[in-house]
């Protein structure tokens, strides 16, 4: 009695998935049973990925300083190559096993120097598109378009107008290269190298030297960012 139930079961199964694809009970022509199993290649249909990386950034630009003040000859130009850390996060999806989208979200720390009672301060947000192509060999290449937001700061006792800070917007280019590790099915170790570039502000201020008042303007030229980073990236 037990086996006529067993098998009405799996005969009401079999009937009940008759319309699922594939079918996950099928009978074979000796009266017994297969189970199958439906399979997705996770390569080929994409899935979504998320993580953040930390980075530390090798900045080269120089600042195009002008003053209609005295000796504005003895002001020159400043030129700056300086390492600083900063981090992003990202989510992107992949494509067709070996193409994949990305968008990012970072910042690079702030940059100061200070000269003579006159401090300059600098610090980049950016948010970017990346596209990606990762080889067999889990190496990677892509390259990124999106906006850098820097802001400047000049300040000093001796300043007597204009904004003491200014943001910028401005198109921010980068091509990458990296690698990727898989600490297990989902979590993968991710190391990249990234060069950018964008262009900084410009800030005006005001300063009084004897009874009068002059201005004085730091002109921030192209910055280019070569960055080398690691993080994590959780594939779903």
């Amino acid at each position: 009695m037990k086996k006529i139930m067993s098998v009405a079961v799996l005969a009401a199964l079999a009937v009940s998935g008759a319309d699922a694809a594939p079918r996950q009970l099928v009978r074979n022509k000796d009266g017994s049973y297969k189970v199958t199993y439906d399979y997705t290649d996770r390569a080929e249909v994409g899935r979504w990925y998320l993580g953040g990386r930390l980075d530390m950034n090798l900045l080269s630009w120089s600042n195009e300083n002008k003053t209609n003040g005295p000796n504005p000859d003895m002001l020159g130009d400043d030129s700056f190559t300086e390492v600083l850390f900063g981090g992003n996060v990202f989510v992107g999806h992949t494509f067709e096993y070996f193409w994949r989208a990305e968008l990012e979200a970072g910042v690079i720390s702030e940059f100061e120097e200070e000269d003579s009672g006159t401090s300059f301060k600098m610090t980049v947000p950016y948010l970017m598109a990346n596209g990606y192509y990762d080889f067999a060999n889990d190496f990677y290449v892509g390259a990124g378009l999106g906006v850098a937001m820097p802001k400047v700061r000049l300040q000093g006792l001796h300043f007597v107008g204009g904004d003491n800070s200014q943001r910028g917007v401005s198109p921010m280019l980068g091509v990458m290269g990296g690698w990727s590790y898989h600490l297990d099915y989902n979590l993968l170790l991710d190391l990249r190298y990234r060069l950018g570039m964008f262009w900084g502000p410009k800030i005006e201020r005001e300063f009084k030297s004897g009874a009068n008042v002059y201005d004085i303007s730091a002109d921030v030229g192209m910055v280019w960012d070569n960055s080398i980073s690691v993080g994590l990236r959780y594939e779903f």
